[in-house]
């Protein structure tokens, strides 16, 4: 059953997939001859062309509508329900054929579990070609804008700058007339590697202490009520986490640190990485819980035999035996933390600043990317191409940082396997 399945979906799967791609590059060539004057048209001009027939098809209007759009929306409404009806009927025919031919071919003979795990293997094996080619596809592309970027900007000012500055050529910010851009990435990884630093310091004590509280010493009663409120807090928005950090933690950061004498900015990577502290924490504490409890149960009976007590066995014999796990969680929580961005922009700012002091107002290098990134934009600016330039550096930093903890996951899973 399975293979005649496997084998009446899959063409007609395949069929559908190139059809829905291939349909809109077909209309979108034929399209052009409802252009007027294309031959003298450049590639510019024909995509403007065509975003008049889209909005046309879909409804939008702004203000007169030319002749020669609405003929063009109508042919395309056109082809698009002769290509949905062909795409459907098409689609079922190729299931029915080759489901039957499939089933034909079905005989005491016919090593059909072998058959089906080989097409298994092959969609395994190309669903983890398709994660393999993607994450190529985008360490490619970043790296590509990266080296335009650096035709513009040397790479040792960008790399040790310490001031971020970026503006558009001929930008005239408000009181900086005259002011030449700067690209030093110091102050945004400076900024990122502080409310990380807070976060995690929040996260990992809580989330580990908790983890290991539930699944060495909490009762089934217990657990059963505090492990689902632990996750709960990984489902809530992360614009919430900003708007309690704004609204709610800030101010408190604010006044407590004033009742001391301190000067406190409104907006500091200390409230921003108390709350994204907060917010980490299920990604700590559930992943924790789960290595823990993975433990062979043998080993705690070997320490307790040997009079150890709960404690001791947690302290002495769990917590290393599942270190390669909690190491993991941990590094997933500091990855989490790093790509965070509404948390920052609510509690921290915008602000570049290069500073080591947690009350300030800081930015983090994801954040910079989104603001770089926003609105229109002219990619052959050096402002633009920065934001590109900042997510290689990050992968960077993500993969260096990963490395060293592959290390410490080798070094205890050799230890314990």
């Amino acid at each position: 059953m399975y293979w005649s399945v496997l084998i009446g979906l899959l063409p007609a799967l395949s069929f559908l997939l190139i059809a829905a791609v291939g349909d809109g590059i077909l209309f979108k060539l034929w399209v052009e001859d409802f252009y007027p004057n294309l031959l003298q048209l450049n590639q510019t001009e024909k995509e403007i062309n065509f975003i008049k027939v889209m909005n046309e098809v879909d409804g939008i209007s702004f203000g007169k509508t030319e002749p020669w759009v609405v003929p063009a929306a109508d042919a395309w409404r056109r082809w698009s329900t002769a290509s949905s009806n062909i795409i459907f009927f098409g689609c079922i025919v190729i299931s029915v054929i080759c489901g039957y031919l499939a089933s034909k071919k079905v005989s005491p003979a016919f090593k059909a579990r072998i058959h089906v795990e080989k097409i298994v293997l092959w969609i395994l094996g190309l669903s983890s070609l398709v994660a393999i080619l993607t994450t190529i596809g985008i360490v490619l592309s970043v790296l590509f804008e990266t080296i335009r970027f650096f035709d513009l900007i040397p790479p040792d000012e960008f790399l040790f700058g310490l001031t971020w500055n970026p503006q558009f050529e001929g930008a005239i910010r408000a009181g900086s007339e005259g002011a030449e851009p700067e690209y030093g990435m110091i102050p945004m990884f400076v900024g990122t590697l502080l409310i990380s630093l807070v976060a995690v310091s929040v996260a990992v004590p809580v989330g580990l202490l908790s983890a290991i509280y539930l699944a060495e010493y909490a009762t089934k009663g217990v657990r059963s009520i505090v492990k689902p409120l632990l996750e709960i807090l990984a489902g809530v928005p992360t614009v919430v986490y900003g708007f309690f950090a704004a609204l709610t933690i800030a101010p408190m950061v604010k006044g407590f640190g004033e009742s001391l004498g301190l000067t406190v900015s409104s907006e500091s990577a200390l409230a921003a990485g108390l709350v994204m502290g907060v917010m980490i924490i299920p990604f700590v504490s559930s992943l924790s819980d789960d290595v823990i409890n993975s433990v062979p149960q043998s080993l705690r009976d070997a320490a307790y035999g040997l009079g150890s007590t709960v404690s001791e066995t947690t302290r002495l014999v769990v917590i290393p035996a599942a270190l390669p796990g909690i190491v993991a969680a941990i590094i997933l929580a500091v990855s989490r933390a790093i790509g965070e961005t509404m948390i920052v922009v609510m509690a921290a700012g915008l602000a570049a600043n290069l500073t080591f002091n947690p009350l300030d107002a800081v930015t983090t290098v994801t954040t910079q990317i989104v603001t770089i990134l926003v609105g229109d934009q002219e990619f052959e600016s050096a402002k633009t191409l920065s934001a590109f330039a900042l997510a290689l550096m990050l992968i960077i930093v993500t993969l260096v940082l990963n490395f060293f903890a592959l290390q410490i996951v080798k070094r205890y899973r050799e230890q314990y396997d």
